[in-house]
């Protein structure tokens, strides 16, 4: 086992048995699980993506209830309350082969992942009992209700308001961006008491004054619903505040927190798909005599999708790992559930950042593989190109995961144990302290750099062979970007190891052979 690191989160990360947990440990039920969410989607969703796109009406919520119905929608929703009471790896294991279709996952990961969450980590037992059957079933689908007209990053500045009276809540104010607001039976809403109470509420959507205006035109996610949530005199009842007034923001960024780690799964199950129809797509086709898959350029493209992908998923499931431990040693009470849903929140944004960007790269070469094919609608890519694009915006931009991972890591004066170039880099770049975003922005880099990598050498030690030589080829591809991070915050010149040996050929084979990447 390679040597773990101190960075940047908690208690976990250092355990060996943890830190190199790899997606090829799911096993016995779990796989079972997997393999009917994969075969859910490409026998009773793919099929349909035209009608989604149109949004048929009743077509999304039908399917939903369907996949409630084989146990989908509440893997990790407590038992008590109609859920599998599983963990959140497995959880985020299924949303990854539950998101081959972008529209699809969304309306199904916020039903099952941050509409759930929050209620089911901080709501009494009366209130789970109320709700989370509904959801886990399929019954009823959730939504997320925080960002506002004006208030997107910076969601403390919320102005929706929330007054008590005659024994109900009142509330007051516009959501927008809200994802599934079209169909939603429950949304979780962020609300201000008194002014400057941040709370969280249950709101049904039956209830007087709730309404859900026009469709957002959007650029893709055309099968989901996007629209703004109007709250005129919205009546809540008294019981439906969640949690403690004033403590919203601990239901609403532990939530995220969850939620980011599997948006993390979330955007790397469309760069799965688009793996798959490229590179049989390249092999199918012929150009000068041969099948575009023989073609060095091609060949390349090829690899570094299967090394993107690689050390995404590796990331991915190892944050997974960690934060099921931390809720197995923590979880249980409000309190409990609190601390183990921050314990690894720099990892679930490392991971996010780190996955919808390997997302991007993935589904543009993924794209360019078809040439002009691609950039029409009769085949796969464009679909898949339009609808991976927001993974970068939602659940907290990027750019607000890059400051909120240098905040915490200068805040906790976080290094790193190890004598690995890549770890000293970090280290010194931690210690240099920048105070600008730029430089903020740079240090994340790398600390996701330095995460990324070491999960991906982590878990090719396990298995090496086509993983060692992927995992090669990520870190050829990250060590130099790394270099340029570190520069921008100190501003002196640094040299970059030597590449590791690989093979790119032999390694685009076995991704073509196998249809699928590591």
């Amino acid at each position: 086992m390679t040597k773990t690191s101190s960075l940047p989160g908690g208690r976990f990360l250092a355990e060996p048995d943890v830190a190199g947990f790899a997606p090829e440990d799911f096993s016995g039920d779990d796989l079972l699980m997997i393999q009917t969410a994969e075969q859910f989607m490409r026998k009773e969703v793919m099929p349909l993506q035209d009608r989604l796109d149109a949004q048929e009406p009743g077509l999304m919520p039908s399917l939903i209830r369907k996949a409630g119905e084989l146990g989908l929608c509440g893997v990790d929703t407590p038992e008590a309350f109609g859920g599998l009471g599983l963990g959140k790896n497995l959880a985020a294991r299924i949303l990854e082969f539950m998101s081959l279709n972008g529209s699809f996952s969304v309306t199904y990961g916020i039903t099952s992942g941050i509409s759930q969450v929050g209620l089911a980590l901080f709501g009494d037992e009366d209130q789970k009992s109320r709700y989370l059957p509904h959801l886990a079933s399929g019954e009823w689908i959730g939504a997320y209700a925080l960002s506002e007209p004006n208030a997107g990053s910076d969601a403390l500045s919320a102005t929706t308001r929330a007054d008590l009276r005659d024994g109900k809540w009142i509330l007051n104010g516009t959501k927008m961006w809200i994802s599934n607001a079209q169909w939603a039976d429950l949304f979780l809403v962020m609300a201000k008491i008194d002014g400057d109470k941040f709370s969280a509420f249950l709101v049904e959507r039956g209830a007087p004054g709730v309404d859900v205006s026009r469709e957002e035109h959007k650029l893709g996610l055309k099968g989901s619903s996007t629209a703004r949530l109007i709250l005129e005199n919205a009546e809540c009842p008294a019981e439906n505040l969640l949690y403690q007034p004033g403590l919203g923001h601990h239901v609403a960024f532990n939530a995220l927190n969850i939620g980011r780690f599997k948006l993390s799964s979330m955007s790397i199950g469309p760069a799965r798909e688009a793996i798959r129809v490229s590179t049989q797509y390249a092999q199918d086709r012929k150009q000068f005599g041969k099948s575009l898959s023989e073609f060095g350029l091609i060949q390349q493209k090829i690899a570094h999708m299967a090394a993107w992908f690689y050390a995404a998923e590796s990331a991915t499931y190892r944050t997974g790992a960690m934060v099921d431990a931390a809720f197995a040693a923590t979880g249980g009470t409000v309190d409990g559930n609190r601390k183990a849903a921050e314990e690894y929140a720099i990892e679930c944004s490392c991971s996010k950042v780190l996955a919808t960007e390997m997302e991007g790269l993935i589904v543009d070469e993924a794209l360019q593989i078809y040439g002009g094919y691609g950039f029409t609608e009769e085949f796969p890519m464009a679909r898949i190109y339009r609808d991976a694009r927001v993974s970068r915006i939602y659940e907290g931009t990027n750019e607000i995961n890059r400051l909120f991972i240098a905040d915490r890591v200068l805040k906790k004066s976080l290094g790193v144990r190890g004598e690995s170039w890549l770890a000293q880099l970090v280290s010194r770049a931690v210690a240099a302290a920048p105070s600008d975003q730029v430089g903020r922005g740079a240090l994340a880099d790398l600390v996701i750099y330095y995460y990324g990598l070491q999960s991906a050498d982590q878990r090719a030690e396990r298995f090496g062979g086509i993983h060692a030589a992927t995992a090669a080829v990520f870190a050829n591809w990250v060590l130099p970007r790394a270099a340029q991070a570190f520069q921008s915050i100190v501003a002196e010149s640094v040299s970059v190891p030597a590449p590791r040996p690989v093979d790119i050929e032999a390694i685009s084979r076995a991704i073509v052979d196998r249809g699928a990447p590591i």
